[in-house]
């Protein structure tokens, strides 16, 4: 398996840059994981899937189990679009991408145990899923205070920017 390394702000290293930036891509332990995943071919699987609109990116819980028919290695892998190297073939008909799947997990769609889990992409889970929400009651009063002050011109237009 081919690893570069992504691309950041003025870096000269291979490969574009995206979510990832300076880190090695794919992730040391992805070989490890898809081994893992085709250790589990013909067998049911539960997938949390990342569903990208245009306005946000959503999360699909699945309780329903797919057989993972083949894990196949996919032709155009692009970090930052988030197309990992390789895709899952379920029963279903579909073949999906790994960089739009958070977790693969057995035996349990809802809170499996480590010894379940055959796949995470822990960027995912930990920058998207289980990341601290910015709509809390503190962060919307102290951006409504800094753009009333900037609308009374109470404050300058600079240190309001710096709540974002």
């Amino acid at each position: 398996m081919h690893y570069s390394r992504v691309k950041t702000d003025g870096d000269a290293a291979e490969g574009p840059s995206g979510p990832h930036s300076g880190q090695l891509w794919p992730t040391p332990d992805y070989a490890v994981q898809v081994e893992r995943l085709r250790s589990a071919i013909r067998h049911p699987v539960y997938l949390v899937e990342l569903v990208p609109t245009e306005i946000n990116l959503g999360v699909h819980y699945t309780d329903k189990p797919y057989v993972l028919l083949d894990v196949l290695d996919f032709p155009r892998p692009d970090p930052a679009k988030g197309l990992a190297p390789h895709m899952l073939l379920l029963d279903d008909g579909r073949g999906v991408n790994l960089g739009r799947i958070a977790r693969v997990s057995t035996a349990s769609p809802f809170n499996p145990t480590p010894a379940q889990i055959l796949y995470t992409d822990r960027e995912a889970l930990q920058r998207l899923l289980f990341v601290e929400r910015r709509l809390s009651q503190q962060f919307i009063a102290a951006r409504s205070r800094a753009l009333l002050g900037q609308l009374l011109a109470k404050v300058p237009a600079a240190a309001s920017l710096a709540t974002r």
